[in-house]
């Protein structure tokens, strides 16, 4: 490791980073790492500007004078890890732990016994610490979890959580170290808040021998800034802060502070930012490493405060600032964090927690009243849906002043179930949307909470720009088309870019080409199925930016179907020929965990011969997370309640850097990946799907063909590509200036002939939605390298909620049309594209062209 800490900075420059300061200016990096050095009277200075800032936001959120804390409890939960901080003293050896007498997990007794005792004494958190990932290091570790009948030590977290919750009534916060997407959606049902300290985004101090993360995968600044990213997407109420003093230059701790505001102004889901002070400690390899001194501590406060702003809420640990309290209100904390009355800190355990009252006297001394709160603050109370599960909030509100938000000191918590909410599939809303979208239409263009749920607009400009720059192309397009007729499994990245661009005669060359290739493949026949769409409801939180379908559940156009509902409809589908019902929903925070299980099972039940095609990627991540199941476990047991195979939806484009512009919670591309090959292994077939025409280019279609080829030629689970053009009429992010207005006809034939090019010979059907292209375009995709037309589909809301102009139903007749249209004939197929009975033929033919009649649907 070396030292990179620069020299003092000139007069001049502290002065003019003062004076900016001071008039509330914002800083840049140079001007904060300048400021970072203030000591003595500058310090004073900065103090003073830091603490007005401090005030304001403390008069905005309805609490000025007032500075915070948390009564908790501290459970260590283990003290393995498979990092080697060099600076920690709470990671033991299982060696050690047996020598001491320990298990290598606190075993779940412990737990509920230390937060009873907890409870007890009035504490309402309970702080869950541990190392990350301690099986992937230590057998010990994974032989403990195996006998126990855990998969992995977040499963222990989870279920400890939750016999804390309902054994005690203590809120938990659990600091689980690095979290995958999937792992916070598996933790955010059982805890208010989470946590992890970003400590640094000095990269050299993980990557460099001798650093103090050296060998600590968990501790790349990377997958630490992922995880806060994540966790903002997932709208979880997040802890997070920076360590200073182990080695860092004063320009990293600045670009640390950057980073966490860059977060918070894109997600608003950071609760708290800690400033820590690094202290030695014997018996590690950092115990000659000087400690960060409190002003060193304090210019970082007051620095943190600048960047971070009046709403931000700053804490510094009282059991580390040597009772220089003053020094620290002063520079601009309004909260002290956890103080435990019964428990150690068992990171910092020589520096013990300081009286409650003690730290309320020096509180009052500098000027301040001392409240108790809750770990989750109170700014994320009053926010409700989606930053609280359902399942927590009478946790919550047991302890909470309904008020400010604030603890009601004078509670003791009591142990509460931890369940689904009572009102489980209850209809509700505009259940008459299928039908009624068509005449009567939307209420409004755009959902309620529009300018909160989706992320800071702004924010998400700058970070769309870059990926909507075209790409140079260079390669030859009748270079590049002669390859793909003389074999398009050989064609090159570079050849296959060509192709997407082109334009012209260039572009019905690859698209008779595209024609040609579908002939030879599948034949002449276009086909189709008889089937329809139930969306079972429309309430959602996750903040798809490109989704009109999704409400608020207030929302004058949300609604949500009983089971009843669902299972009536697949009956009436049933007895006009249907051989397929596809259900999908949105990430409705009511519905139980066992919510998908039920709908499938519900119309199992009442049509026996029904295929169940449901839910995607999405709603199966979501199932598993609330369950508590692996996703493996979760599919088979959907699968044992009826379910017969998933739409591939929820892919968008399979490229991060896109999704994460398109969405803000949606599950990440590797996490679609793994639920499509998990249920195709499972003997669950599904479909592929491609959403384009928004922030994408060419570059990112070309990456997701190759992406799903490759899952083809590893499962052969695929039954179908579908095109998906991007209906941009009512999606927020056209309506926020972002998108560009939905893909052109030229991107439409390039994207549905390279789907037949890049995909051959692994997915050989092709299908282009009448939906969204209308009866023309569809003929036109069927000249192009298509072959399926999808559903007559009955009912469909997603797609004319976005403001598509084409209707929410095709009859046969309408469907062999378009086959005609593209000089073609027609023929019926079931989901996994067979034959279909003679019975179900004719019951289709019977009633086709008079579905409204048969139809009435009961709202």
């Amino acid at each position: 490791m070396t030292d990179a800490q620069p020299g003092r900075p000139t007069e001049n420059a502290m002065r003019r980073a003062l004076k900016r300061a001071r008039d509330g200016v914002a800083l840049d990096t140079a001007e904060a790492a300048v400021l970072l050095q203030a000591r003595g009277e500058q310090l004073r200075d900065l103090s003073a500007s830091a603490a007005r800032v401090r005030d304001a936001g403390l008069e905005a959120a309805g609490r000025p004078g007032v500075i915070t804390y948390s009564k908790k409890v501290f459970i260590p939960l283990t003290r393995l890890c498979r990092d080697r901080c060099h600076y920690c003293t709470f990671v033991t050896v299982p060696g050690k732990l047996r020598r001491e007498g320990h298990g290598m997990y606190l075993s779940p007794d412990v737990v509920v016994e230390v937060a009873r005792q907890g409870a007890a004494l009035g504490c309402k958190e309970a702080l869950f610490t541990l190392g990350d990932r301690p099986e992937d290091r230590w057998p010990e570790a994974r032989e403990w979890l195996d006998a126990h009948g855990y998969d992995d030590t977040l499963a222990y977290v989870r279920a400890m959580a939750i016999r804390v919750l309902e054994e005690t009534g203590l809120l938990p916060h659990l600091n689980p170290g690095v979290m995958s997407w999937t792992d916070l959606q598996r933790l955010k049902p059982v805890a208010p808040s989470l946590g992890m300290m970003l400590e640094t985004t000095a990269t050299r101090l993980w990557s460099e021998p001798g650093g103090p993360h050296h060998g600590s995968p968990d501790k790349e600044p990377a997958v630490r800034l992922r995880v806060l990213e994540d966790a903002g997407r997932s709208n979880v109420p997040f802890t997070t802060g920076v360590l200073i003093g182990i080695g860092e230059s004063y320009e990293e701790r600045a670009d640390a502070l950057f980073q966490l505001r860059r977060i918070q102004r894109q997600y608003q889901s950071i609760q708290e930012v800690i400033v820590q002070n690094f202290r030695a400690k014997p018996d590690t390899a950092m115990r000659a490493m000087p400690d960060a001194e409190l002003e060193e501590l304090a210019a970082c406060i007051a620095v943190a405060r600048h960047i971070l702003g009046p709403a931000a809420r700053i804490q510094a640990p009282p059991n580390l600032v040597d009772s220089e309290y003053a020094l620290i209100v002063g520079a601009g904390i309004d909260d002290w964090g956890g103080v435990s009355p019964l428990t150690p800190d068992h990171v910092n355990p020589e520096r013990p927690w300081p009286h409650i009252d003690q730290l309320a006297e020096r509180t009052r001394e500098s000027g301040f009243e001392l409240r108790e709160r809750l770990t989750v603050y109170p700014e994320f109370i009053a926010r409700g849906e989606p930053w609280l599960d359902p399942r927590l909030l009478p946790h919550v509100r047991a302890l909470a002043d309904p008020a400010t938000g604030l603890a009601r000191e004078d509670a003791l918590p009591k142990g509460l179930p931890w369940q689904e909410p009572d009102e489980g599939f209850t209809a509700s809303g505009r259940t008459d949307l299928h039908r009624t979208i068509d005449t009567q239409g939307r209420t409004g263009d755009r959902r309620a909470d529009f300018d909160a749920v989706y992320g800071d607009w702004e924010a998400l400009r700058e970070q769309a720009a870059p990926g909507m720059v075209p790409q140079r192309i260079d390669s030859d397009v009748r270079e590049a088309l002669a390859q793909a007729a003389d074999d398009p499994t050989r064609l090159s990245d570079d050849q296959a870019l060509a192709l997407l661009h082109a334009d012209g005669p260039a572009l019905d060359a690859l698209c008779s080409l595209a024609d040609d290739l579908r002939r030879a493949t599948v034949g002449d026949e276009v086909t189709y199925i008889v089937t329809r769409n139930i969306n079972f409801t429309n309430v959602c939180y996750t903040g798809c930016r490109f989704c009109a379908f999704a409400q608020r559940r207030t929302d004058a156009d949300a609604y949500t179907l009983s089971l009843d509902q669902v299972a009536d409809r697949a009956a009436q589908a049933w007895e006009v020929g249907a051989t397929e019902v596809c259900m999908q929903g949105g990430i409705h925070p009511d519905l139980p965990g066992t919510a998908y299980f039920d709908i499938a099972r519900a119309v199992k039940e009442r049509v026996p011969g029904m295929h169940v095609h449901a839910f995607s990627p999405m709603e199966v991540v979501n199932g598993a997370s609330r369950t508590g199941l692996s996703i493996r476990d979760w599919l088979t047991a959907a699968k044992e309640a009826g379910l017969d195979s998933i739409p591939g939806t929820a892919a968008e484009i399979l490229d991060d850097e896109v999704r994460w512009v398109l969405t803000k919670g949606k599950l990440p591309a590797a996490d679609w990946i793994e639920v499509v090959k998990t249920a195709h292994e499972l003997g669950l077939r599904s479909s592929s799907t491609m959403m384009y025409g928004h922030v994408d280019q060419p570059r990112h279609w070309l990456g997701h063909f190759r992406t799903l080829a490759a899952i083809q030629q590893e499962t052969g689970g695929f039954t179908e590509f579908v095109t998906l053009p991007f209906i941009h009429t009512n999606a927020p992010v056209y309506l926020a200036g972002i998108a560009r207005p939905g893909p052109t006809t030229r991107d439409n034939r390039a994207v549905t002939a390279m789907a037949r090019v890049l995909l051959h010979p692994h997915i050989t059907n092709i299908q282009t939605s009448w939906v969204k292209l209308g009866a023309e375009g569809a003929a036109e995709m069927l000249r192009s390298g298509a072959n399926d037309l999808g559903g007559t589909l009955m009912e469909e809301t997603i797609s004319r909620m976005a403001g598509s102009r084409y209707g929410s139903y095709r009859s046969i007749e309408d469907l062999r049309a378009i086959a005609t249209l593209a000089g073609r004939p027609a023929k019926p197929r079931t989901t996994l594209y067979g034959e279909v009975p003679a019975e179900r033929i004719a019951a289709a033919e019977a009633s086709d062209g008079h579905l409204p009649e048969l139809l009435p649907l009961a709202d």
